[in-house]
């Protein structure tokens, strides 16, 4: 089925394409029905629909490591464009079979209460509110899949934990060893996490969720758990997942593919055009007004896979503009507007150099303009995307994106040469370009010959 703006029937050209909206109610949480999918939707929030996201490590942050040392620096992500702060598991850090001298985030001891090292209840609610008085959301990632083994449901209640053969409790990956599964096949299980989760959106006022390894958890258990939340409040939730059933209860899923393709330009193992084909065909897999995380770095690519200077080099500002805009929500992890340089250990202390770096500026405009710009807002309230011909189509992306009177038009040289080309495509008439980092007049015509350093890049609006 084609994906359409809005639903019609289209009588004149014979093509009746009937859409039956059904609404469930769920706790006074209706149900959306999608276009492209027989996927079911909570309807998104409204103010989640202009929103970016930027990934907190609290340990490394800040020399102190702290929720009170972090939040110094709550004015300064405002002001640089962010909306939503998601903060890494801010849980106490199991002992038994503990990775390196400080533990693993993903390592939950306890899930109603915050790690010590990071400070106490009381400033974990402040900085809420700190983030909440700047006009910004916040959301706690979440570890529903397994837990530390020195977690107290270990020995109050064992049945809960998944067994091999011998009945011995085990990880869910052999390499995960500091944890150990949760069996969801036991409904009491599903009580008490709801309800851990409940507890942080009633009484710390937190705005949602993101949900480590979502695929291992049981879609039931998310859509009882979303519905439970709806009740306290609109909540934003955020899967580790690229499957495209996981909106029936989450807001928004990894653009996996988008990440991938960007690495494999920047390796010179993809080009302009296979990555347009690749978005074009993950595109249609998805409901029409999913939303889709955009990103370059986050807390596994750069501890696991290396740092954007490692995978990317001068692609990186290439990566960094089509994240912000392409339709999705773009992410940003904690120093990667500071050129986060090295890979940040996972289980010891390791605090990011924070130093002046040329690709923050550019962040700040295109984050606020995402902030601003209705043509930028996600899911199907955006701005629509087409791509656009180009005489070098192997080594020039170009697209418009388009909301009433409204066009950004976005160029890219996607290879490490000089090229000189030109658009093939039509666009509008009469229409003036102004460059958004320079203020300059452009002008973009059919056929109109130009010159382009390696990865360069212009974005350009009509206002």
């Amino acid at each position: 089925m084609k994906n359409r703006r809005n639903p019609i029937i289209n009588w004149q050209s014979g093509t009746v394409m009937l859409l039956l909206a059904v609404i469930v109610f769920l706790a006074g949480c209706a149900l959306l029905q999608t276009r492209n999918q027989d996927i079911t939707q909570f309807p998104h929030s409204q103010w989640t629909r202009n929103q970016t996201i930027y990934e907190v490590n609290i340990r490394q942050y800040t020399p102190e490591g702290t929720f009170r040392a972090f939040e110094r620096h709550i004015p300064r992500l405002r002001e640089l464009g962010i909306g939503i702060i998601w903060l890494m598991p801010v849980h106490p850090i199991g002992l038994e079979n503990r990775k390196g001298s400080l533990g693993s985030y993903y390592s939950v001891q306890d899930y109603l209460k915050v790690n010590p090292e990071y400070g106490t209840m009381e400033d974990f609610r402040h900085l809420v509110q700190t983030i909440h008085d700047h006009g910004m959301y916040v959301i706690l990632d979440w570890v529903a899949n397994h837990t530390a083994w020195d977690h107290p449901w270990v020995t109050e209640h064992p049945e809960w934990y998944t067994r091999n053969k011998e009945g011995a409790m085990i990880p869910p990956v052999a390499d995960w060893f500091d944890v150990v599964d949760l069996d969801y096949n036991q409904q009491e299980l599903w009580e008490a996490m709801t309800s851990a989760l409940e507890f942080w959106v009633r009484d710390l006022d937190i705005d949602g969720y993101r949900c480590d390894v979502a695929d291992l958890v049981p879609i039931e258990f998310w859509n009882q758990a979303r519905t439970r939340l709806e009740v306290i409040k609109p909540v934003f939730m955020l899967a580790e997942s690229s499957s495209p059933y996981q909106h029936q209860a989450f807001d928004m899923t990894y653009s996996w593919k988008a990440s991938e393709m960007i690495n494999r330009i920047a390796a010179g193992d993809a080009n302009a055009r296979s990555f347009q084909r690749a978005w074009d065909k993950e595109k249609k897999l998805y409901p029409q007004d999913a939303y889709r995380m955009l990103f370059t770095s986050n807390h596994d690519e750069n501890s696991w896979n290396g740092t954007v200077g490692e995978r990317l080099g001068p692609a990186a500002e290439i990566g960094a503009v089509l994240t912000m805009t392409l339709p999705g929500m773009p992410l940003v992890y904690s120093g990667q507007e500071a050129g986060l340089d090295h890979r940040l250990d996972f289980f010891e202390k390791d605090t990011i150099n924070w130093q002046p770096y040329h690709l923050e500026s550019v962040y700040q405009t295109l984050l606020n303009l995402k902030l601003n710009e209705p043509i930028f807002m996600n899911g199907e309230m955006g701005g629509s995307h087409h791509w656009l011909k180009t005489s070098r189509p192997k080594d020039i992306t170009a697209f418009i994106r388009i909301y009433q009177d409204d066009i950004v038009l976005v160029w890219a040289n996607m290879s490490p040469n000089e090229q000189v080309w030109q658009l093939e495509s039509d666009l509008p008439p009469n229409i003036h370009f102004k460059d958004v980092f320079t203020g300059r007049t452009v002008q973009m015509v059919r056929d109109l010959p130009r010159k382009s350093p390696p990865w360069s890049y212009q974005v350009l609006v009509n206002h």
